[in-house]
């Protein structure tokens, strides 16, 4: 998973003011709710030494989400008083927190965004009466997204009524859209619902190249709201567990790399060791991550190390900051990728592995 999304988080020093809170409003008075978690987080921000300003930066954008319905959350981040980053979080956070930091604690914003699975979703039923009396009519409603964020951050949705006698005619239609709409999106997965003869018919007007990328589902359901992604509880059974394909094929290197005990390493001291050379092409982090320990970091992402006494024998000032938000900084200055991969399928020491870029250079 690529993160240039966080590359204008650090595009200012420290210190930040960070904050993640549930904004859902599928609760009674939600606008009253997410007041109270915004005075809280101030509250928090102001007891760490947060700046008026850098506090008000956060706090103005909390709640601006309203839009949003259903389950969710944000991540809100500020220096010097003005906004960093704030992006919509596809779960809540299991609990509102707000630092205020030299290094923006940016790691469960990236966890959230794995698999990052580029897709498309096309939906066609028939049209029924109220009362549930189907009409002669067919819906056809088409989305591309990336799984998750696409909760909160769909695509675009277009929709088509055809009379079903001319179904045939206008698939050929369609399935050129949907051609374009795959092909822009560089969709892993074409997902496709609905009436069995329609899609059927859809099936056939697409290249062969497309038609080994369909995951047919049956739903009963079609209706979605705009906000949220199209057949979203369908796409949230189907992605479970899944890599995308660049994660799977950066997964497989490392195996065989581990295998072969060259350009691969595993735990925390040696991916420390790969980051600080700039030699990491990806790092594997397990799901759930739990690393609660300290790092020494420096002003550059390169710089980082497991004590003090490293980082002086290095020639440079340093001080400590939470290992997850040193690594995912250091991650993203060296360019690297991200592969969350869950504990069960590949446990990994320390909950950590590097795929290394220059397998035989030494470290």
């Amino acid at each position: 998973m690529k993160l240039t999304f966080l590359g204008p988080l650090y595009a200012r020093p420290g210190p930040y003011a960070c904050a993640y809170v549930d904004t859902s409003r599928d609760l009674d008075e939600p606008d009253r709710a997410v007041d109270l978690r915004r005075r809280h987080l101030e509250t928090e921000l102001a007891a760490q030494g947060a700046d008026t300003a850098t506090t008000g930066a956060v706090t103005q954008v909390v709640g601006t989400d309203r839009d949003i319905p259903g389950r969710h959350g944000q991540a809100v981040f500020a220096a010097h008083g003005r906004l960093a980053l704030a992006e919509e979080l596809p779960e809540p956070p299991p609990r509102d927190s707000a630092r205020f930091t030299m290094v923006p604690d940016a790691m469960p914003l990236a966890l959230q965004h794995a698999p990052d699975i580029p897709y498309a979703a096309v939906a066609v039923h028939r049209v029924t009466r109220p009362g549930g009396t189907p009409t002669s009519e067919l819906e056809v409603d088409l989305q591309a997204g990336r799984w998750p964020t696409a909760k909160v951050a769909p695509g675009r949705l277009t929709r088509h009524r055809v009379a079903a006698s001319e179904w045939r005619q206008a698939a050929v239609e369609v399935a050129e859209e949907l051609v374009g709409l795959a092909d822009r999106s560089k969709a892993e997965a074409i997902v496709l619902s609905g009436d069995h003869w329609a899609r059927n018919a859809l099936t056939r007007e697409l290249p062969a190249r497309l038609r080994k990328r369909i995951v047919a589902v049956d739903s009963d359901r079609w209706d979605t709201d705009p906000e949220r992604a199209l057949m979203e509880d369908e796409l949230a059974h189907l992605f479970r567990g899944r890599l995308s394909a660049r994660d799977q094929a950066g997964t497989q290197r490392f195996l065989a790399r581990r295998a072969r005990r060259s350009g691969a390493v595993e735990g925390l001291a040696a991916t420390v060791t790969a980051l600080r050379h700039g030699q990491a092409e990806a790092v594997l982090i397990n799901d759930p991550f739990d690393l609660d320990q300290q790092l020494w970091v420096g002003v550059a992402p390169k710089q980082l190390g497991l004590t003090q006494r490293e980082m002086q024998a290095l020639g440079i000032n340093s001080w400590a900051a939470p290992a997850d938000s040193a690594l995912i900084r250091a991650i993203v200055g060296t360019g690297a990728d991200l592969i969350v991969i869950p504990h069960d399928e590949l446990p990994l020491d320390d909950g950590l592995g590097a795929l290394l870029r220059y397998p035989d250079a030494p470290m």
